[in-house]
């Protein structure tokens, strides 16, 4: 029996991980916003790992008021994540999974592909997602974790703005609507390098994508968060003071 796991925020996605510890005989202790976090972690100062199940936009204030014992083995899973979101909050190594299944309310997850992992806990997500068919990779170094951040970030505003012009699924995006598609990515790619301050090779980012799209051909294009990732992009680009002229033209339509 490994020592608990602490999990933060309770959403359907915490509750696939928690399935998955459970299963691996780890007790989880729950933290949601009732929680006095302060209290709960006087009381198990050391977990096996704190995963933060937040979504996205609750990131930064979650790793704000993260208690100091639970900074060692964090482990992070929001979309559109990237280092320049959790270095500022001094993580002692944190571990950071890029989640390729999906879960919806009333429904079991669905799997794409396998989800990448990297950090010193990735081997126990590895273990601890086996034990529901849940497929996950150990990634060897901080340049692969970075390349499949940015193609997870690429496939999903990429997804989502196209949709908000073609609705449809990712097959028929690709299948009907390629040229755009192709444009969008890599005016997504544009502001994905401006963040990292890094370059990619984006033909590679492109396959890498289409062999998430062949993951779930079905899958919707537009979902409900897709006029926001949009939004964020262009103040992005702003900011860094990007052309980005398609998603421009996407938002005057919207």
């Amino acid at each position: 029996m490994t020592k608990p796991v602490v999990i933060i925020g309770m959403g359907e996605m915490a509750g696939v991980f928690a399935r998955a510890f459970l299963r691996n005989s780890t007790a989880v202790y729950p933290v949601t916003r009732q929680t006095d976090i302060t209290k709960t972690a006087e009381q198990l100062p050391w977990p096996e790992l704190v995963l933060l199940a937040v979504g996205e936009n609750d990131l930064q204030d979650a790793l704000a008021t993260l208690p100091d014992s639970w900074r060692r083995n964090t482990v992070l899973l929001q979309n559109e994540l990237l280092p320049r979101d959790w270095e500022p909050h001094q993580l002692e190594e944190p571990t950071v999974i890029s989640v390729w299944f999906e879960k919806k309310k009333g429904m079991d997850f669905k799997v794409l592909i396998p989800s990448p992992a990297y950090g010193p806990m990735a081997e126990f997500l590895q273990q601890s997602l086996a034990t529901l068919d849940i497929p996950c990779r150990v990634l060897d170094s901080d340049e692969q974790l970075l390349h499949e951040l940015v193609m997870k970030n690429v496939y999903i505003i990429t997804t989502n703005v196209s949709g908000l012009v073609t609705g449809g699924t990712v097959s028929e995006l690709w299948s009907n609507h390629e040229e755009l598609a192709r444009t969008i990515a890599n005016e997504v790619m544009d502001i994905q390098e401006s963040l990292t301050g890094k370059q990619f090779d984006r033909e590679q980012m492109i396959t890498d994508m289409l062999l998430a799209f062949d993951g779930d051909p079905d899958h919707n294009c537009m979902g409900r968060s897709a006029p926001a990732r949009l939004e964020r992009a262009i103040s992005i680009a702003d900011t860094a003071d990007l052309a980005i002229p398609e998603l421009r033209k996407i938002s005057k339509t919207i």
